[in-house]
């Protein structure tokens, strides 16, 4: 990296750090989401099969 080059890698963070950053956070939220989704869908899928052994 030549010092000519840091104004140009200075801005391409400036634009792109902020938005990949956002993005990242949102992964994590969305992927901590789809977790407790999936926990929420094996213990309707548990008592649906309790139910049906009942009957």
């Amino acid at each position: 990296m030549t010092p000519e080059s840091i104004p140009v890698w200075i801005s391409l963070i400036g634009n792109f750090g902020f938005p990949i950053a956002i993005t990242i956070y949102l992964f994590i939220r969305f992927e901590r989401k789809l977790d407790k989704l999936e926990a929420v869908i094996t213990q309707l899928a548990d008592g649906i099969k309790s139910i049906n052994r009942k009957n």
